[in-house]
């Protein structure tokens, strides 16, 4: 298979570049795209074939289920069960941005992007090309452009090295992360619980956390009020777990990789771009304007989204669409606790 690059700061590229990445996520492929923080490879959120192929190309298993990026906040409710106020005012201080939150997932979503256990983690980027892709396709299962254990891709080109045509086109929209700097992960938070916790440290210092929801807690203290089966602290995975401006650990170990990470990658890193041609392209969709009509249509969108999660398939480019029914699952499943679902999510989501 042959691969596209895109010249994203060309307007009538980008915009070619945005409907092909369309058709071909539509198709259950996979692309790589630009985020705020590195580049990451996406798949259609609904496409478990889709998001088998993610996982392929960085050699990832199943325990390790992708972060879920989305366009704005009037998805969540579509995505995300019994969402806390908390967590709704973490979204609204800090999306778009450097913040995934962890949820219940909706029950009713007819998805499969591993072993999560009921939970998903979301978050908006605060990337222009992200967020025109996303607003085109749907919510999308993105990590970050890497083989796993190999240091997040900050170009196309680096991504390339890596990846070559395990994906259909990529996005270049030029370097990511300040040159010279450690990457910087996004801060997680897990929401299950009554408490909010951080489970893993990053872009928002847990004091501008706490200046919007005070009783947000460390994974290193006790909560206030622990969780439902808990018996203090969040018990995160260590390795998806490093320090504000830390690098993560370059070994392949579980949770060191994904498209929160920040800073320079691999040196040289490849081809100036993959094997194949760059089409012309053209403008991309504009951000959303907030206010009643917005609000009105983001609650439309998100009933919609859980309506037609069980039903009949819908348009490809859709931003509240399911494009899988429920699927009946193998077999009765374990029980397992709330803070262990939100633990392998989080080691998934690597340095999202």
């Amino acid at each position: 298979m042959s691969t596209t690059v895109y010249d994203c700061s060309n307007v009538a590229e980008r915009a070619a570049g945005l409907k092909h990445a369309a058709r071909a996520l539509a198709a259950d492929g996979c692309v790589v795209l630009p985020t705020d923080t590195v580049y990451g490879i996406g798949a259609d959120a609904f496409s478990a074939r889709g998001v088998t192929g993610l996982l392929a190309a960085k050699g990832r298993t199943r325990a390790m289920p992708p972060p879920v990026l989305i366009a704005h906040a009037g998805v969540l409710d579509g995505l995300a069960d019994e969402v806390s106020e908390d967590a709704r005012a973490l979204a609204r201080a800090f999306w778009p941005g450097g913040l995934t939150l962890i949820l219940h997932a909706q029950p009713s979503l007819g998805w499969d992007l591993g072993e999560t256990r009921g939970t998903v983690a979301l978050r908006v980027p605060d990337d222009d090309v992200a967020r025109a892709l996303l607003i085109e396709t749907g919510p999308l299962a993105v990590s970050s452009a890497n083989r796993t254990g190999r240091p997040a891709a900050t170009t196309a080109q680096e991504a390339a090295a890596m990846l070559g045509e395990s994906v259909e086109l990529y996005l270049d929209d030029g370097p990511r992360g300040e040159p010279g700097t450690d990457p910087v992960a996004s801060t997680i938070v897990d929401c299950t619980g009554e408490v909010p916790v951080v489970v893993r440290h990053g872009a928002i210092p847990l004091q501008r956390l706490r200046e919007v929801v005070p009783a947000v807690t460390a994974g290193d203290e006790p909560a206030a009020v622990p969780p439902p089966g808990s018996t203090g602290a969040h018990a995160a995975d260590p390795a998806a777990h490093p320090t504000p401006g830390e690098a993560p650990e370059p070994a392949a170990a579980p949770g060191t990789d994904g498209t929160g990470a920040r800073g320079a990658g691999p040196a040289g890193g490849g081809p100036a771009q993959p094997a194949g041609t760059t089409v012309p392209a053209g403008g991309a969709a504009p951000p959303r304007t907030p206010g009643p009509a917005a609000a009105a249509e983001d609650q439309h969108l998100a009933a919609t989204l859980v309506a037609r999660s069980a039903g009949a398939p819908a348009p490809a480019v859709d931003q509240d669409r399911a494009r899988r029914g429920p699927q009946a699952p193998a077999g009765p499943q374990p029980p397992l606790p709330v803070e262990e679902a939100a633990r392998l999510v989080a080691r998934g989501l690597g340095t999202d």
